[in-house]
């Protein structure tokens, strides 16, 4: 065997290549067309219909633009719902700006104090590397989400509109990372020079300040208090004055955050299904709620998201969106694509396989408006609404088969009345900690 590719290897390949006419034909397509355009699959789109045995009614398709925020905007989609419905709305909106600005200035913080926690830990040794790959990304999680609104609340998108730098985050972000690593090359130097743990605070928060401007400049300053005024479906005029942003989550979004848990499927052998699991150093607030799972067979998360939604309220979930999916037609289906048999190779690899090798993880959160049951109960297709605005799919929602379920959801969030007792007891016992470059830390964008 050959420990390098020759002359005669190379003629081989060819030969082969060559032998098989077939290969010309594929080749032809995809140099003219592209790979996913040449192996898309029409019967895929067929099978999958936009109508479903339950179906919620929600306001107008959000869109997140160049922003990583699909975590957010999933998030303050569900709570909306809740706004529109006690406030008998047509349609509504919630800042997606406020909770960008406090998300950056908490992970900012966060960040600050995980490299104060870290002084010991090698530059070049792998958690320093991985803590300054992405200190403040636009990335997240649910509980991460809570964090924020237990303690700066939600305001409605007029009270904070939209700015260039939250639609299109990068330059914004990449101006603060900037900053933050050499904030952390600056604590890291003091304290090998000697300084101590409450003189390199007092350096914190001179950087933290620095932060919090910056943001000013970027997104604008979040209200400390706002009016509400909107005019509900009976052409009835509402007015609420003096609003901060935790009484107005309390009075017209009125959810429970602590009844809300985590449920991810990740069937790899270093993660039993029943238990809790954390990851280290990953998170925002500081002082907040840290990140926590309940592994569970996958058909116990469907039971969940079903659950809920036959009792009116949608379901956030975080999945691999961009494996076997079709923006322009909305279409979330492990056969979307033949690029398979069209490249005359196969891909193999099952669920816990492809979180292992890299090859899959969560990548993007959207919500659940609905479900379509068969005659026996069991779910064939998933209505999802998204949040990239309303061009891609019906109107900005898509559609997911339950064969994609299985293969590319890693997470949904439910109420805990929906899940036996057992279930709550193994979520609340002591976490499993997993190391925060596990795939289960990914952060949707």
């Amino acid at each position: 065997m050959n420990h390098d590719i020759t002359n005669e290897v190379l003629a081989e390949f060819s030969t082969a290549f060559s032998s098989n006419p077939v290969n010309r034909i594929a080749m032809n397509a995809v140099t003219s067309a592209g790979l996913l355009a040449s192996s898309k699959n029409p019967m895929a789109q067929r099978e999958s219909r936009h109508s479903y045995s339950i179906s919620l009614e929600q306001g107008e398709i959000t869109n997140q633009k160049q922003s990583g925020r699909c975590w957010m905007f999933a998030a303050l989609n569900t709570f909306r719902f809740e706004v529109m419905k006690n406030l008998n709305l047509k349609t509504f909106e919630l800042s997606q700006n406020y909770t960008l600005f406090y998300d950056k200035l908490e992970k900012s913080n966060y960040f600050l104090e995980s490299i104060l926690e870290t002084l010991d830990e090698p530059t070049q040794g792998r958690l320093i590397s991985f803590l300054l790959s992405a200190p403040l990304g636009d990335g997240g999680q649910w509980d991460m989400l809570c964090n924020l609104v237990r303690k700066y609340g939600v305001v409605p998108k007029e009270a904070m509109p939209e700015t260039v730098s939250s639609s299109a985050t990068r330059e914004m972000t990449s101006a603060l990372t900037r900053k933050l690593r050499e904030d952390a090359c600056r604590l890291r130097k003091a304290y090998a020079d000697g300084s101590t743990l409450d003189e390199l605070r007092q350096k914190k928060e001179a950087m933290m300040e620095e932060i919090y401007r910056v943001l000013c400049i970027c997104l604008g300053e979040p209200p400390k208090t706002f009016d509400l005024e909107v005019t509900d479906k009976d052409d009835k005029f509402i007015r609420d004055t003096n609003l901060t942003g935790t009484a107005f989550f309390e009075k017209y979004v009125g959810l429970n955050l602590d009844d809300y848990v985590s449920l991810i499927n990740a069937p790899t052998a270093d993660k039993p299904y029943h238990r809790s699991y954390s990851v280290k150093f990953l998170g925002n607030v500081k002082e907040g709620c840290p990140v926590r799972y309940l592994n569970l067979p996958i058909e116990e998360l469907k039971k969940a998201a079903i659950a809920q939604m036959k009792d009116g309220s949608p379901v956030w979930f975080g999945c691999d969106v961009g494996k076997d999916s079709s923006r322009d037609e909305g279409l979330l289906d492990t056969n979307t694509y033949q690029t398979d048999k069209l490249l005359g190779v196969t891909f193999g690899m099952n669920k816990a396989e492809r979180l292992e090798y890299g090859e899959s993880l969560m990548t993007h959160a959207m919500v659940f408006q609905g479900v379509n049951l068969d005659e026996e109960g069991k779910p064939n297709r998933w209505r999802v609404e998204n949040s990239w605005g309303d061009a891609p799919g019906k109107k900005g929602y898509y559609v997911m088969s339950d064969e994609w379920f299985d293969e590319y959801m890693y997470q949904i969030v439910v109420n805990k009345k929906y899940l036996p007792d057992s279930y709550i007891a193994e979520y609340d016992s002591e976490p499993i900690m997993l190391e925060p470059w596990d795939p289960m830390g990914s952060l949707a964008l």
